[in-house]
């Protein structure tokens, strides 16, 4: 167990840039990897802005030309602005740096803080993030009065449904029934030390995600706790909630390093006679 205290950095007519917020992590960041602070998470609203990880291909941008901020995080572009409750943890890990069991554990504490409004949410296996999931395919309208066997987006490399309308936009996937991020995480460590982290869709015009490939991923979309519970939330009703459950599962968190696995090197036998 190690302490964990909570920054809130600023919200509504109080948002904060990201760039403001981005400075504000990597000095925090630095106290941390120095032990002058104890693990450390800020949380903020920004205005309206998109962000690309270092995977973010130029297909995926804004076609209009919006600036997009590059940053030095994992992942592909997304988009932040009013209505999303976002986070970043800075935390020490142990070395070997487990990535993926930090990206599990805020997976976790974001299903909990939706489950506690009364949402059932999930991971998918591959994506990171936490995500509603869709009805089955066979369950879902039938796009442009086809077949979801005749999807353009699974079977045309160059389909782009930024040219397409509303049919195919990832803000509208709940009318669709389809898979759908309610959350999105993307993180770097650097110096055994975590940055940036996670995105939680409260009630934001999700219309902004129809610019972008969201997180690079063409066949789903976004949503949002006001959406699917459908009901007016705001982050001021979630932000003591998520602050809640990410405490308990961060600060509780037994951190272990990665097992580093070294295949032994075979001896070999002498030949007999």
């Amino acid at each position: 167990m190690s302490e964990f205290r909570f920054v809130r950095m600023g919200f509504g007519p109080d948002a904060v840039e990201y760039q403001e917020a981005w400075d504000e992590q990597r000095r925090v960041h630095a106290a941390r990897f120095a032990d002058e602070v104890p693990d450390t998470c800020l949380l903020v609203e920004h205005p309206p802005v998109y962000t690309a990880g270092r995977r973010t291909e130029d297909s995926e941008r804004p076609l209009d030309g919006t600036p997009v901020v590059d940053v030095d995080r994992g992942g592909k572009i997304t988009w932040h602005g009013p209505g999303q409750l976002v986070g970043y943890p800075i935390q020490k890990l142990p070395r070997p740096v487990d990535v993926v069991a930090h990206v599990r554990r805020l997976e976790e504490a974001l299903i909990r803080t939706c489950a506690e409004f009364g949402l059932e949410t999930s991971r998918v296996e591959g994506r990171s993030g936490v995500w509603v999931l869709g009805d089955p395919v066979e369950r879902r309208p039938a796009l442009g009065g086809l077949s979801l066997d005749f999807d353009p987006r699974l079977t045309d490399d160059e389909f782009d449904a930024r040219f397409n309308g509303p049919e195919y936009a990832p803000s509208n996937a709940g009318q669709r029934r389809e898979d759908r991020k309610i959350a999105a995480i993307g993180i770097r460590v650097a110096k055994g030390v975590t940055m940036h982290g996670f995105a939680l869709n409260v009630n934001p015009d999700n219309t902004w995600f129809d610019r972008i490939i969201p997180c690079g991923i063409r066949d789903a979309g976004v949503t949002s706790l006001a959406y699917e519970l459908d009901r007016d939330l705001t982050i001021a009703d979630v932000l003591p909630v998520a602050e809640r459950h990410l405490r308990d599962v961060l600060e509780n968190a037994e951190l272990k390093p990665r097992v580093v696995e070294r295949q032994a090197e075979a001896q070999a036998e002498p030949a007999g006679a």
